[in-house]
């Protein structure tokens, strides 16, 4: 097989086609989309999840330009199948990433379907949602080497800082 310059350079096709012409890819992304403003987590495969964190993302930055913003409006009707999630995004989510200038989503991995076909699994969350978290909180072990080390020092720095005074 002969290797040629067209097979290296991408021409800017850079989006997954899942198996589907480009109309049913962008109605299977608006759905999952359309879902993850409603419920703010979603339960789908790693290459869907991964694909719609982009534009999940996107709707947020526009959003966040208010619902007088014509372009926001336009992005929001087009992208959400479900009309009456429109207030939402302007008046609960893009709120909430006020301060925020990017990062609004998490993606956590599940187990692979084992049942069905084998496909690698995906959690996809909107930041700060009601919900319990994914993974459990870390608590800080006092007995660990580094943070002995580190209340020693702590302790001898207060010390220092005492005899000086």
């Amino acid at each position: 097989m002969r290797l040629t310059l067209q097979v290296l350079i991408s021409h800017g096709r850079m989006a997954r086609k899942m198996g589907l012409n480009p109309e049913s890819r962008i109605n299977m992304l608006r759905n999952i989309l359309t879902g993850l403003v409603r419920h703010e987590r979603i339960e789908t495969t790693m290459a869907r999840a991964d694909e719609v964190r982009f534009y999940a993302e996107k709707l947020v930055d526009y959003a966040k330009k208010g619902d007088t913003d014509e372009k926001a409006m336009k992005m929001a009707s087009f992208w959400l199948t479900e009309k009456d999630l429109i207030p939402k995004l302007f008046k609960v989510l893009a709120p909430r990433f006020e301060n925020q200038t990017q990062g609004y989503t998490r993606m956590a991995r599940l187990p692979s379907r084992q049942n069905l076909d084998k496909a690698k699994m995906a959690v996809l969350e909107y930041k700060g949602n009601p919900f319990p978290p994914l993974y459990p909180v870390r608590k800080d072990n006092e007995l660990t080497l580094i943070n002995q080390l580190l209340k020693g020092y702590r302790e001898e720095r207060a010390q220092q800082l005492a005899e000086k005074a």
